[in-house]
């Protein structure tokens, strides 16, 4: 979209998550962060407003919304947390948009209305432990049993978001399952439900940041799933990824445009009341220009982003764009961070200032789904410089 202002049901939908957010999440979410505690009471709220369900359709259980609506929900959400946020964005983009966007009526009919509704949350099984960016480079196995049909799933997957909550009902799984005529790898998509026979949800790891999410390693070790859990056309898990992920970088950038944001807003607040040397420390050029800066990289982000979403819901070409607004936002979020905690001085230190929190939050976002040099090697592919 190339007017910044907000069409009306956009803007009324970014007045109402700022009201929740404000109101339920930024006065509670420092303690479940503090106690590394998944925030449940929270993710029903927000599955009660119906933010799971805004870009399906009704007859899902949905909103009738769209991308760019459930971008607006998650920036507006990171400008408290990005560990409820970043649940939502792994929920929806990553979760239940590959069921949405490949799976069968009856898939669909299924898995999505609980889903949709916030009751149940899915999860994407991409990454393992050798895989980093190269994410192709699968060795996770699903072979087809003769007896049966069922197919039987061994590996691991790391750093799956959703993956080990007590509302987990489905972890959407990329494995090896044959060889393509020209003997490279066929890589398909496999549904996984929740307690599957031979899935190992492994202990949460102790993060850096987003400590009120919910991150776990998985084992497979001859998990099955019955046949018609293959997610679309055999075969084609990578185009499958691929796609997911370009729409997912849209979605991260506008989290990190709100951590971005929220780094401002916490600034503003601090300097208004914070004294030095018998002034507001707001009165400080040095202080003025950093907070300057910080709005002009928020901004910046905010417009790459929504640009982005829009080529999405236009049904344009976006992947381009989507790799430009994850690399801007991302390194705003980090740069808005690290000038927020130098403002705060110690007590950006502490984590019970969101400051503290933003910091930790905002690096990991210069490394999921893609880090910033994939996003600088697929934005000069585009330019036909590779």
């Amino acid at each position: 979209m190339t007017d910044p202002t907000l069409p009306a049901e956009y803007e009324d939908l970014r007045k109402a998550v700022e009201a929740f957010t404000r109101e339920e999440v930024a006065p509670v979410i420092g303690d479940y962060y503090e106690r590394h505690a998944f925030p449940y009471p929270i993710i029903a709220a927000m599955g009660r407003m119906g933010l799971f369900g805004l870009p399906y359709p009704s007859e899902y259980g949905g909103m009738d919304g769209d991308y760019f609506a459930l971008c607006i929900a998650l920036e507006e959400l990171a400008r408290a947390d990005s560990s409820v946020a970043i649940t939502l964005e792994a929920g929806v983009s990553l979760g239940s948009m590959p069921v949405y966007r490949f799976g069968t009526e009856e898939q669909k009919t299924r898995w999505l209305p609980e889903l949709c509704r916030g009751e149940r949350l899915a999860a994407f099984g991409l990454t393992e432990p050798e895989g980093g960016s190269d994410a192709g480079a699968v060795s996770t196995k699903a072979g087809e049993d003769p007896a049966t049909g069922n197919w039987v799933i061994n590996g691991s997957k790391s750093f799956i978001t959703n993956s080990g909550t007590d509302i987990t009902s489905l972890i959407t799984v990329m494995a090896v399952t044959g060889r393509e005529p020209d003997g490279r790898t066929e890589l398909s998509c496999v549904l996984v439900p929740s307690g599957s026979p031979g899935l190992i949800v492994e202990p949460a790891y102790s993060k850096v940041g987003w400590c009120a999410s919910d991150t776990h390693g998985l084992t497979f070790d001859n998990c099955r799933v019955p046949a018609e859990n293959l997610l679309g056309e055999r075969g084609r898990g990578y185009a499958q990824f691929l796609r997911i992920l370009d729409e997912g970088r849209i979605a991260i950038a506008a989290l990190s445009t709100g951590l971005a944001q929220g780094c401002v807003d916490e600034s503003l607040r601090y300097v208004k009341d914070r004294s030095a040397f018998g002034h507001k420390i707001g009165e400080y050029q040095a202080i003025q220009f950093k907070i300057a800066d910080m709005e002009a990289r928020a901004h910046t982000a905010r417009l790459a982003w929504r640009h982005a979403a829009g080529l999405l819901g236009a049904g344009k070409p976006f992947k381009k764009e989507a790799s430009i607004a994850k690399l801007v936002a991302s390194e705003a979020a980090m740069a808005n961070a690290r000038e927020a905690t130098q403002i705060f001085g110690g007590y950006g230190f502490m984590n019970e200032y969101a400051v503290g929190r933003f910091y930790r939050d905002a690096k990991i976002l210069e490394i999921g789904e893609g880090t910033s040099e994939v996003q600088r090697l697929l934005i000069a592919r585009s330019l036909n410089l590779a």
